[in-house]
């Protein structure tokens, strides 16, 4: 391993002047052998840069970055480069989850309040882990974490020790605890003399948002997630918590810090607060109108529909797929099609934990039946992803320069959605992580 990161160092940093090297590597790094190229020949390439698959191209891997992509009989390869031959498959970007909670597992295992109040933190870690693991042998190397639900600042553990290689797992971004009005999340309904724990912040007011969006960010937080309207309307239907000069302020103060904000919003009017807010990404949008997809997507604000997390919770209650579709899931068609009328960008991302980790494709399979063309899921769980998470400029697409986070499945995705669950190799940073 030590010498791998010391191929991997001296491909990146070519001209870093030895003398600043530590001392430890500089004795080695004259000697320490270049990176063996690896050709990954798949029956097609998808890479993210336009919807087209492109059959008979291969990509060069060198360390841990793509080297070169492009016809295999013009594009050059390395000497002495090693060849991994993948027919029959459509190698894609390492796949992106957008809204994901690797501290919950699904509600109909155990309910959301038994996960916050009665299981330990050490049971959370050790489930947490697992879905990591599970999460990156179903081909998504990077995964926006938006909230740990009562588990703390774990999701930072977490994702360092992923990045330190203790445990396998996609890149991490973090939202730790994230934040709600006070009195407005959960668990809920104890008697008024108990202090519960909540499965998120709470602030009270703009003084409390500043303090605690910095708090957060303090202590690792990459994303600063917001609850702009949760069930605490007078029959427990949805209402805004946040006042407009509350998340006005949230996301001033979470941008000059240089962290970008994500607003859970279902209702109309949750989600209007957040978008003249500048929050960068909306999820759930159960209300949506066209009105307020229209301001959106003249913000570019990415809107997060998590059809997959309504689908498992209906089921969960008793809905039989094949059925006739309940209000809620009828209601999901309706403000999907809204937003892509609307033309909102939309991102990839399942409220997976809602449902099972490793199942994070479920998603990519709703937007398809929804109405989103194949080939459009598929850029929208890469590199519109990338793009909405700030990482266009690491991964996301299959590019010289880029990480090389890989995925190859059998059959052809632009095709059939369905065949991104036929994983055959994962590769991440340049290594083979589930292996064909």
């Amino acid at each position: 391993m030590q010498s791998r990161r010391l191929a991997v160092l001296t491909v990146l940093l070519p001209a870093f002047p030895a003398a600043l090297l530590p001392a430890g590597l500089r004795a080695q790094r004259a000697d320490a052998p270049a990176a063996v190229a690896i050709v990954l020949r798949p029956a097609r390439v998808f890479d993210a840069l336009s919807p087209q698959a492109h059959d008979g191209w291969i990509v060069v891997v060198q360390g841990d970055r793509i080297a070169a992509v492009g016809p295999a009989a013009s594009t050059a390869v390395p000497a002495g480069a090693q060849t991994l031959d993948l027919p029959g498959t459509t190698l894609l970007p390492g796949l992106i989850e957008g809204h994901g909670h690797l501290f919950l597992h699904p509600y109909n295992e155990t309910s959301w309040n038994d996960q916050v109040l009665h299981e330990s933190y050490a049971e959370r870690v050790a489930r947490a882990v697992n879905h990591a693991r599970a999460t990156l042998d179903a081909g998504f190397t990077t995964e926006r974490d938006l909230g740990t639900e009562g588990a703390g600042y774990a999701d930072v553990g977490l994702k360092q020790a992923v990045e330190k290689g203790v445990i396998p797992g996609p890149r991490i971004l973090t939202s730790t605890r994230a934040i709600v009005a006070k009195g407005a999340y959960g668990p809920a309904g104890f008697d008024a003399r108990w202090d519960v724990p909540q499965g998120a912040e709470e602030a009270g007011n703009v003084q409390e948002l500043e303090r605690i969006v910095r708090d957060q960010i303090g202590k690792g937080a990459d994303w600063v997630k917001l609850y702009g309207d949760y069930r605490v309307g007078p029959r427990g239907e949805a209402e805004p918590t946040f006042m407009q000069d509350e998340m006005d302020r949230a996301v001033q103060v979470a941008r000059s810090l240089g962290r970008p904000v994500s607003v859970h919003a279902s209702t109309a009017e949750g989600m209007r607060r957040a978008a003249l807010a500048g929050a960068a990404t909306i999820e759930h949008g159960d209300g949506g109108t066209p009105e307020v997809f229209r301001l959106m997507a003249q913000k570019d604000i990415c809107y997060l529909p998590t059809l997959a997390a309504t689908w498992a919770v209906t089921t969960y209650r008793g809905w039989k797929p094949g059925t006739p579709e309940p209000a809620g899931i009828l209601q999901k068609r309706a403000t999907f099609k809204a937003a892509l009328d609307a033309g909102v960008p939309i991102c990839m991302g399942g409220d997976v934990g809602v449902f099972s980790h490793g199942q994070n494709a479920l998603e990519m399979e709703l937007m398809a039946a929804y109405g989103m063309p194949p080939a459009q899921v598929l850029l929208s769980a890469t590199a519109v992803n990338a793009r909405h998470l700030g990482l266009a400029d690491q991964l996301g697409s299959i590019r010289p320069g880029l990480l090389a986070d890989l995925v190859a499945v059998d059959g052809d995705p632009t095709a059939d959605i369905g065949a991104v669950r036929k994983v055959r190799m994962v590769m991440k940073g340049g290594e083979v992580v589930r292996k064909p």
